[in-house]
């Protein structure tokens, strides 16, 4: 049973962390978006015409489009601590151009859209590069490597913690079977028949896979509530704790079914398999 609790709580921890990673990777992605910078002489129905045909790209999910004047007001508030600053863009003409901001849906495609700014009648709009170029396009790069990496290494660890957790739990059944091997043979030669022999160990194991299902939900429900109450923690690193205590209270009776059902399937088959395979018990 202190198998089944820690294989199940591993296993619940790891589909909370990983559905928290996806959602820290989600808020990181959804601030990313590139910046088409236009030349002062660029008209109204030039600038309407690029926005549609951008809109119409197939990885593009929104295109938003910011005035000179929304640039301005926009720097000004980003840069409030520094009044030297905006006093000095404040006596020039507004050097800032007009922005179309592009929201890629997916950042591991995002050469259709590249491909379509670099076109001569585009780029010729343009009085910069796009933002996504140079530095910036490394920075997105990289964020984009490792919002792949830290999913990767999501998916793998729960099936990595899964497989050993039915290793552990069918060699732990197997030498309760070998230590009870007298019982089970005196029972044999008393004409007990197959199913009333495993039928004990099945349903054993379902009550242990059931008790040690509430047990390892009731750890992660205190291991949540010390970490937002006594650790007053909101946040380790990428782990939104913060998130995954509401992803946890949310969905608590479709995490406790969950976890119900796989301490209940896990002690069930491993207890079939392993009287089948270790007694070598013969179908009636």
């Amino acid at each position: 049973m202190a198998i089944m609790i820690v294989t199940l709580t591993i296993v619940l921890f790891s589909v909370i962390t990983n559905f928290t990673f996806t959602h820290t990777i989600s808020q990181i992605t959804n601030k990313i978006d590139i910046s088409v910078y236009l030349n002062s002489n660029v008209s109204k129905t030039q600038t309407n015409d690029l926005i549609g045909q951008l809109e119409h790209l197939p990885n593009v999910q929104s295109v938003s489009y910011l005035s000179k004047a929304q640039v301005l007001a926009q720097y000004e508030k980003q840069n409030t601590a520094n009044q030297q600053l905006i006093q000095a863009v404040n006596e020039t003409a507004n050097p800032l151009p007009a922005t179309i901001n592009i929201k890629p849906s997916n950042l591991n495609n995002l050469n259709v859209i590249r491909s379509f700014l670099a076109k001569p009648s585009i780029s010729s709009l343009q009085t910069a590069p796009p933002s996504y170029s140079g530095q910036e396009k490394l920075a997105i790069d990289r964020i984009t490597h490792a919002t792949n990496v830290l999913k990767e290494i999501g998916v793998v660890a729960v099936a990595i913690f899964a497989v050993v957790s039915v290793l552990i739990i069918f060699n732990t059944i197997q030498m309760a079977i070998f230590n009870r091997r007298d019982e089970i043979q005196i029972m044999r030669l008393l004409g007990a028949g197959t199913w009333y022999i495993r039928g004990p160990f099945i349903v054993e194991s379902i009550i242990y896979g059931i008790l040690s299902a509430v047990i390892s939900v009731a750890i992660i429900n205190a291991a949540f509530q010390a970490s937002s109450g006594t650790l007053k923690a909101s946040s380790l690193g990428l782990l939104d704790i913060s998130y995954a205590n509401r992803f946890f209270d949310t969905r608590f009776i479709e995490l406790l079914i969950i976890e119900l059902g796989l301490g209940i399937v896990i002690g069930a088959v491993s207890s079939l398999i392993a009287t089948r395979r270790y007694l070598k018990f013969k179908t009636r």
